[in-house]
């Protein structure tokens, strides 16, 4: 491993839980205690649970209140290494090699050789950084967040070894490019597919659910601003009640605020049956689980 050395930047775990809800982020002693020993011992942390219930926000979040800059890499089905880690910018090779000759056909006076050429194109003038390089190579505070690391294939995941261990990449034409300063790493996985214990083993582990009832309530009331506490005291039971039901996609925690801000927008102070059903295509993206939702709150889906 790199002996670059990060300086704590949280104090102790009340500063994490603290420094989170200043941001908006109600983080219980868990996730901060994850958080505050990923900074000391330098790893990584893998971020796993249901789609929208803070993963991602937790990343930036911990950014925000550290003051770090946050570098994200999006995964996808298909990403390699030139969108991940870097590339070369083929472009303007060629066009420095197309100079050499045209320098070359008019007997230019100190015209290099083939050698010259190569060196000088495979240098930092000719290479293009991606997230992960880009967040290893940066002087300044960073937090990287691998975002749904689980879209990619397992073949791409040996990409990240290297880094989430040692803290550098290797570059063929360059040598190895070793971290100046160690970012905090947050990867998250809505759990598709089996990561492999090779990424697993470098990484502490973090599951985020669903809030219970009160968190949740906590939530809605520090991110909606001027909702009343009745009102989401009402939507967080409601949720809770929807997510009981057998459905193809739960409401996440982000829909939930999606709802409560829609709420407010239309001027509601009370949710009754009827608005809620009304307003079910706000938490809910499937036709039958809207129908089953209407069911349960007592009336026909909405047209």
């Amino acid at each position: 491993m790199t002996d670059v050395v990060r300086p704590p930047r949280f104090e102790s775990i009340t500063a994490v839980r603290d420094g989170l809800r200043d941001v908006r982020y109600l983080a219980d002693e868990g996730t901060a205690g994850v958080v505050y020993l990923a900074d000391r011992l330098a790893k990584p942390v893998l971020v796993e649970g249901p789609a929208g219930t803070g993963k991602t926000q937790l990343a930036k979040s911990v950014a925000e209140m550290s003051g770090a800059r946050l570098i994200r890499l999006q995964c996808y089905e298909g990403l390699d290494e030139s969108k991940a880690l870097y590339e070369w910018n083929y472009k303007k090779q060629l066009l420095r090699i197309q100079a050499q000759r045209v320098a070359e056909e008019q007997d230019a006076a100190g015209a290099g050789s083939w050698s010259d050429i190569e060196e000088d194109i495979f240098s930092e003038e000719f290479l293009l950084t991606r997230p992960l390089l880009e967040a290893i190579r940066a002087t300044d505070p960073v937090v990287l967040l691998i975002d749904e690391v689980d879209r990619v294939e397992v073949e791409t995941e040996a990409l990240l070894l290297e880094i989430l261990s040692d803290y550098q990449v290797s570059i063929p034409e360059l040598g190895t490019v070793v971290a100046t300063q160690i970012p905090l790493v947050f990867l998250t996985s809505n759990n598709t597919r089996e990561l492999s214990e090779a990424l697993k083993r470098r990484c502490l582990f973090l599951h985020i659910d669903y809030p219970d009832l009160e968190r949740e309530r906590e939530i809605v009331l520090a991110r909606i601003p001027g909702i009343a506490e009745h009102l989401a005291d009402q939507i967080v039971r409601i949720v809770r009640s929807i997510r009981s039901l057998e459905l193809k996609k739960a409401p996440s925690v982000s829909e939930t605020l999606d709802w409560a801000r829609t709420l407010v927008l239309l001027g509601v102070e009370s949710v009754d049956a009827e608005m809620a059903r009304e307003t079910l295509h706000i938490l809910l993206k499937y036709q039958s689980d809207i129908a089953k939702a209407a069911k349960e709150l007592g009336g026909p889906a909405p047209r």
